[in-house]
């Protein structure tokens, strides 16, 4: 008990001084982050990649436009709006300045489905997946190589190491192949010699879950049975974690359980994490890129037969009009 008292004692003034540096800041998940650092008086450097305007309503509602999260965020004790792109090397060493970690919650917009299934974006375009989830990470680690002061970054990804998994494959012909260089950034990380600390959510966007006693985790990347996990607990872990040195080089997959069946909060399951200590595959991308030219193949036959039968349909339709008006 005195023990667990001179832990708050020791960590509270830490989180008054400490600086986190936040990537994908409008997002529906880099929203929460911002202001669960803000709530715990953490001083916050936001990416952000359009100018404030001050003539809309501050928001962070789900509906909220991007500007008006940004407004609502931009007031918020302790916030530094820093303007920039994950995507360019300078923006990222100008937000880790004076930071003593950083938390990546940034993600690609999702494209115009055409645009992804005919790859007509290139990978080198800003927007591109290739540019946000790999490039955006590289960016960051030099960032903090380089930095004096910011030694740890926290990356949000997902699930990736399985790429004919149906949702794995859909997402990456519809998403210019999200998962795929998710994974291939999540490797950046590995190989560097930063502290990182890579978390795998659930699937995100549902608020009416259970919330009592439903929290897991799993290090070194292991599987977890893919729930439905709110924004607010993955801004929550997030957070969490910069607490806990030893989730340092670690792989976490956080999903819910049965109420009941898991924990009130991530404290008691990130006091026991571990390392990465299993060997990850080094690259994924070719069999991503494999899976996702068999999806499309498949959709395309899937297409054609439709195409076909539709045709036979209408044809005989009109066959069975005419014949009844003559």
């Amino acid at each position: 008990m005195h023990f667990f008292v001179l832990q708050i004692l020791l960590v509270a003034p830490l989180c008054s001084a400490m600086r986190v540096a936040v990537t994908g800041t409008t997002g529906l998940l880099g929203r929460q982050i911002t202001l669960t650092l803000s709530k715990k008086n953490i001083k916050v450097n936001a990416l952000l990649r359009h100018p404030i305007d001050n003539s809309v309503t501050p928001s962070i509602d789900k509906d909220a436009t991007s500007s008006q999260v940004a407004l609502y965020l931009s007031i918020l004790p302790g916030v530094t709006m820093v303007a920039g792109d994950a995507t360019e090397l300078a923006s990222c060493k100008q937000l880790v300045d004076n930071c003593d970690a950083i938390i990546a919650a940034h993600g690609p917009v999702k494209p115009p489905p055409i645009q992804s299934l005919f790859r007509l974006l290139p990978e080198s375009d800003p927007k591109h997946s290739r540019s946000v989830n790999y490039v955006a990470v590289q960016n960051l680690i030099d960032a903090v190589k380089e930095s004096t002061t910011c030694k740890r970054i926290v990356r949000v990804t997902g699930k990736g190491e399985e790429p004919t998994s149906f949702f794995t494959v859909l997402i990456n012909m519809l998403g210019n192949m999200a998962k795929a260089w998710n994974y291939e950034g999540e490797q950046l990380l590995r190989s560097s010699d930063v502290d990182y600390t890579i978390i795998r959510p659930g699937v995100m966007g549902r608020n009416d879950i259970p919330t009592n006693k439903v929290r897991a985790l799993a290090d070194d990347g292991q599987d977890l049975k893919v729930t439905a996990v709110t924004h607010s607990q993955i801004a929550e872990l997030c957070c969490d974690c910069l607490d806990y040195p030893n989730a340092a080089k670690s792989t976490l997959t956080a999903m819910n359980v049965d109420e009941g069946l898991g924990e009130d909060s991530y404290a008691p399951l990130l006091a026991k994490v571990k390392a990465d200590s299993r060997d990850f595959p080094s690259t994924l991308l070719e069999e991503h890129k494999k899976g996702a030219r068999n999806g499309a193949a498949i959709l395309a036959a899937f297409l054609a037969v439709f195409a076909s039968l539709s045709v036979a349909v209408l044809k005989t339709l009109s066959g069975f009009i005419s014949g009844i008006f003559h």
